[in-house]
């Protein structure tokens, strides 16, 4: 493990090196040269990681660093073939590192799994589609069967998706958005009727002051810093609360700034930056809340206002309610539960209050707690206060991660779909639909663990990695009769099959996608509801892979025949996906015509236009208590020692569960991911010194101990009573029961931990 504090900026010569190196390692360099200067461009492919918004700017690059780790990571030259499968059994690839699954290349043929030599074999596309429709056709019920979708799928694979299941007869859904940002559709829907961000990209052109919220823009969508670039060279304010110090958010080079590469320069981002222990964001917002209220009141006295009086009678309700909730929450709650005090909190109010455009952003770090809805709730507040939402320059502005996890659920891939989706799919196909809810992620797994469920489909992504209680997820995989992975690389999932078990090669964002001839796009949405196409424009060899459609549509076809659609002739062109998607979806009426203007089509957002789709018809305030604790009183009742609240959270080479090498190069860290990060004042009041080996026991209260061992200790600027580990690798530690209120989203930075000598290492200290 190596340690060695990073003192340049994000970006700049860093990011080109690194670029550089993953360029070479893809072992494709000239076509993966032509496929970057062909990433989120017109004609050209979406970048298959994060889902911030395309710029109008005609630049000639449009990738940052870790989409070109995504570009190659996918677009490698190497090949995953039957002789590597039978080289390995599926016990001995159990003991890789998920570096080196997806190191070995694009898998190329669909593959059976065997469990009496416990080997993956060669299947044929048509035995593998016969193998899924008859266990499907077999079930007692459609709600023994699982479909999860990762946050990568396109909007045509998605639709089809969806349609399928739901002619199939379940909404049993588990979905990606379930593990990450599913606080942000639930507060949001509560506060301001509509479950998706009120911001576009031109947003941020005009805003006065931006306040980042919990979120590593370095490191998981870089593209942003490049608006925030642009943002603090014209003077916006911007305001960063994140528990750790993230390089991403203090300097950034950029990298095709000639100026900033030639003279070594870079822009300071953040004006403010404030270190919240692992949920006190709530307490930080009410805080700010409750100096600008006081301010209101006295402005009142003087026939004045701070509030913005006539947003606030025209369009919102519950004032009251929540103004005296604030009252009532005293300055000892708000400063022990933020970590800041009172001076600091009220710096942030003052940037705030004197901002005439604010937008408020946030990531996972808000999400991933039990009170996340609540936390989400307050951020709205705070802007329904001031009418910073549906003006230019303002709004609210969840970052999604993954490409199109929110197209996803905008194509109906939702566990609990709304009834207006219900009626306009039994409008357009002549069916009736399931109503009954079905499982969300947590309880999909909790299915399969009781054999109430008996069959997993996963179109893309990696489920038994990213979701918590790892081994319990594990072992209800394990349990399934069938399970069926579409993918593009090998992963852990693969790893813990059903008694049988397929996996199926897919197209990538890279790859030219040809039906009947003809190269076919697709489309996403992306974090300000932009919708743009996709097209692969570099051939490869693509062996026996096909496209996520192409797959989704044999498995229908297989196992529901030509009802309700002829699936096959679909396939043929992906207009006529488009043009079921635009009888089917509100807002995408004549998708394929708009979405021939450069840079797609703007869905549109009611809170934005001051329509708001709540019970009230008014924009809703929120009068939540806050958290009585983070760490409860009965967690610290199993415990003599000291807790600390822990986050999972990404390296730099890394996105979601994808590990692109070992260098978290802003963080100064290398060569290990077992590493847990904590404050030096911390480590020395355990009596441990940096770079120690330690083991790390979850508090939950069940029968289950939840422990990971032989981690080792960094000293990390970071809060007292706080700590870091990098996901997946302390996944083990989220128990599988500790999820958000009002939604079941992990909460994977609301862990309470012990830390204590390993074993191992307190043995040899013995000796």
């Amino acid at each position: 493990m190596a340690v060695k504090k990073y003192k340049g900026a994000a970006g700049g010569w860093g990011s080109l090196v690194s670029t550089g190196k993953h360029l070479l390692h893809s072992e494709n360099v000239a076509k993966n040269v032509l496929n970057l200067l062909k990433t989120n461009q017109d004609h050209g492919f979406d970048c298959p990681g994060c889902a911030w918004g395309e710029e109008g700017k005609k630049d000639r690059f449009k990738f940052c660093e870790n989409g070109a780790k995504a570009v190659n990571w996918e677009a490698t030259s190497r090949r995953l073939t039957a002789d590597f499968f039978d080289q390995y059994s599926v016990s001995s690839l159990r003991k890789q590192t998920d570096y080196f699954l997806e190191d070995q290349g694009r898998l190329s043929e669909p593959m059976s799994y065997q469990a009496d030599i416990d080997k993956f074999v060669p299947i044929s596309w048509d035995d593998a589609y016969a193998l899924i429709a008859n266990k499907l056709n077999s079930l007692a019920s459609p709600n023994q069967a699982e479909f999860y979708t990762s946050g990568r799928a396109s909007n045509e694979a998605a639709f089809l998706y969806q349609l399928f299941v739901r002619k199939f007869g379940t909404n049993n859904f588990p979905d990606c958005s379930n593990m990450c940002h599913e606080a942000s559709g639930t507060g949001l829907k509560q506060s301001i009727g509509i479950g998706k961000g009120t911001v576009t990209l031109e947003d941020f052109e005009h805003a006065d002051a931006i306040f980042i919220f919990g979120q590593n823009p370095g490191t998981n969508h870089p593209r942003m810093l490049h608006t925030l670039n642009h943002a603090a060279h014209r003077g916006a304010n911007i305001v960063t609360f994140n528990t750790l110090k993230e390089r991403g958010l203090e300097r950034f080079a950029n990298p095709q700034s000639p100026v900033d590469m030639v003279f070594g320069s870079s822009t300071k981002l953040t004006s403010q930056y404030f270190t919240p222990n692992l949920g006190g964001d709530m307490a930080a917002v009410r805080g700010m809340v409750k100096v600008l209220l006081k301010r209101h009141e006295q402005a009142l006295e003087r026939g004045d206002h701070v509030f913005d009086v006539k947003f606030i009678e025209q369009h919102t309700s519950g004032l009251e309610a929540y103004l005296d909730k604030v009252r009532n929450t005293t300055w000892s709650l708000i400063t022990e539960q933020s970590g800041l005090s009172k001076e600091q909190i009220k710096s942030a109010a003052d940037i705030y209050q004197h901002a005439k455009n604010v937008i408020i952003t946030w990531a996972m770090g808000i999400t991933q707690h039990k009170h996340s809805v609540a936390t989400v709730n307050e951020l709205a507040s705070l802007q329904l206060l001031f009418g910073q939402v549906g003006k230019k320059g303002a709004g609210l502005c969840p970052v999604r991660g993954h490409s199109n996890v929110q197209g996803d659920r905008t194509m109906g891939i939702d566990e609990k779909p709304n009834q207006a989706l219900l009626d306009c799919i039994e409008k357009t196909f002549d069916f009736t639909p399931p109503t009954e809810h079905g499982h969300n992620a947590v309880q999909a797994v909790e299915a399969m663990l009781r054999g109430d469920s008996k069959f997993f489909m996963g179109l893309g992504g990696n489920f038994a990695a990213a979701m918590p209680d790892t081994e319990i997820t594990q072992s209800a995989m394990s349990n399934c009769d069938l399970t069926v992975n579409i993918a593009t690389k090998l992963n852990r999932t693969h790893l813990y099959p059903g008694k049988e078990a397929l996996i199926l090669p897919c197209l990538g964002r890279t790859d030219v996608d040809l039906q009947e001839g003809n190269a076919q796009k697709i489309t996403v949405e992306d974090s300000f509801s932009m919708v743009h196409s996709s097209q692969g424009v570099v051939k490869s060899d693509v062996r026996q892979m096909r496209s996520e459609p192409a797959i989704i549509a044999g498995i229908a076809h297989a196992t529901l025949g030509n009802a309700p659609v002829n699936w096959l002739e679909l396939i043929n062109d992906y207009d006529r996906i488009r043009d079921l998607i635009s009888q089917t979806i509100p807002g995408f009426s004549d998708m394929n015509e708009r979405l021939t203007a450069p840079g797609g089509f703007y869905l549109g957002n009611s809170a934005a236009e001051h329509k708001w789709n709540t019970e009230s018809q008014k924009a809703q305030f929120h009068d939540y208590d806050l958290p009585d604790a983070i760490v409860s009183a009965s967690q610290r009742a199993l415990t003599n020692n000291a807790i600390f609240v822990l986050q999972t959270l990404r390296s730099h080479d890394q996105y979601n569960t994808t590990i692109y090498g070992f260098n978290d190069r802003y963080r100064g860290l290398s060569g290990d991911r077992n590493i847990i990060l904590l404050n030096e004042k911390d480590i020395e009041a355990l009596g441990l010194k940096s770079g120690d080996k330690v083991d790390i026991e979850a508090l939950w209260g069940d029968e289950v101990t939840r422990k990971v061992f032989n981690f080792t200790l960094i000293a990390f600027d970071i809060p007292p009573g706080n700590a870091a580990a990098y996901y997946p690798e302390a996944n083990p530690l989220v128990a599988l029961a500790n999820h958000g209120d009002f939604t079941f989203t992990p909460n994977s930075k609301s862990i309470a931990i012990v830390i204590t000598p390993a074993q191992e290492q307190a043995q040899q200290r013995i000796v």
